[in-house]
Formats: C-alpha cells, sequence, structure tokens
C-alpha cells in the first residue's frame, strides 16, 4: 500500500505572529465612544484598558475630574466597561494620558 500525506486546509491567519510578537502593529488600543441616548443625553464608554488596572478606582477618579457620575459594567465580549455620563471624550483621553495609563497612539476615539 502506498501511504499519501494529505494537509488538510484551515483558516490561515497571515497576522498570527505579528499579533504575538511585541511588533508596533499589534498594541492593543483603548477605544472612548459615545452613545447616544434619549434627546441629548449621551453616554461616554472606555474599553480596552489593560486588566491590571483597577476600574473602579480609574472610574473614581473619572468621576471626581469631570463631575459626573458612572460605572462599571461588566460584558460577555468587551470584558469590563467604564460609562460616563455626557459627551466625556476628550476629557477622558486625556485624563489617561496624563494619568500614565495608556499613551496616546493607543487611544481612538469614536463618534460624530
Amino acid at each position: 500500500m502506498v501511504e499519501i500525506d494529505l494537509q488538510i486546509p484551515s483558516a490561515f491567519d497571515p497576522f498570527a505572529e505579528a499579533k504575538d510578537s511585541g511588533a508596533p502593529g499589534a498594541k492593543e488600543y483603548v477605544h472612548i465612544r459615545i452613545q447616544q441616548r434619549n434627546g441629548k443625553k449621551s453616554l461616554t464608554t472606555v474599553q480596552g484598558l489593560r486588566k491590571e488596572f483597577s476600574y473602579e478606582k480609574i472610574l473614581k477618579d473619572l468621576k471626581k475630574e469631570f463631575c459626573c457620575n458612572g460605572t462599571v459594567v461588566q460584558d460577555k465580549e468587551l470584558g469590563k466597561v467604564i460609562q460616563l455620563q455626557g459627551d466625556q471624550r476628550k476629557n477622558v483621553s486625556h485624563f489617561l494620558i496624563s494619568a500614565g495609563i495608556v499613551k496616546k497612539d493607543q487611544i481612538k476615539i469614536h463618534g460624530f
């Protein structure tokens, strides 16, 4: 009998190595988004912070700094997400950079 060497095709990800390495394009982003509620009300969400950080302490400082209310929500797909009342996108990005939590090139601001 003759043995045949078969290779079954699988989903090939050409960027898999780049994600695992510390390459410049493989960085984790912090996404700051705005969601429209009803009328003029809006909600700012912050996701993608590293798990080592205490979300509750960051939220406490954000609430005190910007005089707004907020909460930490546990999402199945996204993990922990910080929600703040109002349009705080620019304020949050400046706060995260000045506190040294993330670098400027790691922040993506979405909305409007």
